[in-house]
């Protein structure tokens, strides 16, 4: 018999995390000794009290019937590009080179990621911000390189900190907006400031604006592409958050600006969607229900958002010890931590004495010597009061 050997990773797996998925290990120990579990950590809707749209379920069903389950074009079907070009449109963004549908706004983020950086490139990467970002580069060997996002400014991007972080192998400046995991929404001004250094610099925005319709307080949410047609951008979207239905794994991405400056990028791009053949056939035919439909869950969704942030930002800062930005959009908040030790150690012991589960800041990025966590306020109202009952009994005890 020869010798066996361990098959051995690829060392670009090395450094993957995703804290949001590996946090559920310490969950699934703690649940099997028979404690209550009240999740608060992972963004999926259709887990708690929200239902995807029957007019999106009803054109689904529909472009199967009809036998629409072969293969589609690489970039998507017709009706959903064109319907996804009205809604980039209505956003104000103008000077569109490519649409492509894909596989969750996540395929998006990755294809494009592939399409543009060499290893040893870097990408601006939002401090806290979503941890996917930072597994993607690791696979291609590039360098994350984050920027801080100002705790005392609303979570607003710190543009000096971005100045200061560019050099010669710097691709793409990245932009969660609304952010995850702070809940925070760029200001206007914020925005003109990204894309005045991004076009000084001959820097690519990436977009991230998965959750541009779930605001509060009147808040606008300003596509940043619609300020500059002149600017490079990528604008990620989807289906999941928007209109409920993260399971369904459609997202998006719009390429706007100089047509000749993006025209080789544009290919590398559709290279790879040819390569991958193509998203989900007939969950595309529900883009144009969604977009172009009726957008009568909305108000619904965002009455329950809106109490569970205002009950979130109310009893977090109650607790001694905790202090909580208020979230303007999204369904995520970032309290910061005044304790003794890390945060990812805290975590764990909460949720091994409480079952409440949320996620580390370490996983989503913070400035050094800072510690947080990220809360998830989809659950409704009295879970997540329960939640935070032991979250502040918790604190008594570590701080005591």
């Amino acid at each position: 018999m020869p010798e066996k050997h361990v098959i051995e990773p690829a060392l670009r797996t090395e450094h993957i995390k995703y804290a949001v998925r590996d946090i559920v290990v310490v969950a699934d120990e703690t649940r099997k000794t028979g404690k209550e579990m009240l999740y608060l950590n992972i963004g999926d809707p259709n887990q708690y009290d929200f239902t995807t749209p029957q007019p999106m379920i009803n054109a689904a069903i529909k472009a199967m019937n009809e036998n629409q389950c072969g293969y589609s074009p690489s970039s998507g079907v017709k009706p959903a590009l064109e319907s996804i070009e009205r809604y980039a449109a209505s956003k104000g963004i103008r000077n569109i080179r490519d649409i492509f549908i894909t596989t969750g706004g996540s395929e998006a983020i990755e294809l494009v990621l592939t399409s543009l950086v060499n290893r040893g490139d870097n990408v601006l990467l939002p401090s806290p911000g979503y941890p996917l970002y930072t597994a993607v580069m690791a696979k291609l060997e590039a360098e994350e390189n984050p920027y801080f996002l100002d705790e005392e400014n609303g979570w607003q991007p710190h543009l000096e900190d971005i100045k200061e972080k560019i050099n010669d192998r710097t691709k793409a400046i990245v932009i969660i907006n609304p952010n995850n995991p702070t809940g925070s929404n760029c200001s206007r001004e914020t925005l003109q400031g990204l894309i005045e250094i991004a076009k000084e610099r001959n820097i690519i925005i990436l977009a991230d604006e998965i959750y541009d319709q779930l605001l509060f307080d009147g808040n606008e949410h300003v596509s940043i592409a619609s300020l500059d047609p002149d600017a490079p951008m990528v604008t990620f979207n989807g289906l999941a958050k928007n209109y409920i239905s993260p399971g369904w794994r459609i997202g998006w991405g719009v390429v706007s600006g100089p047509e000749a400056v993006l025209r080789p990028f544009v290919e590398a791009v559709n290279k790879l969607l040819r390569a991958r053949l193509c998203a989900n056939h007939p969950l595309q035919y529900a883009i144009p229900a969604a977009l172009d439909g009726d957008q009568g869950h909305l108000p619904e969704v965002l009455e329950k958002l809106h109490r569970r942030r205002d009950l979130t930002y109310q009893r977090m800062n109650e607790i001694p010890g905790i202090s909580c930005v208020k979230p303007g959009g999204a369904f995520y908040a970032y309290p910061k931590l005044e304790i003794e030790g890390d945060d990812e150690t805290w975590t764990k012991e909460l949720i091994r004495a409480t079952g409440v589960v949320i996620v580390p800041g370490m996983g989503f990025g913070q400035v050094p010597g800072t510690s947080h966590f990220r809360i998830v306020f989809l659950p409704p109202e009295d879970v997540l009061a329960k939640a935070y009952d032991q979250i502040g009994e918790f604190m008594v005890h570590w701080n005591g």
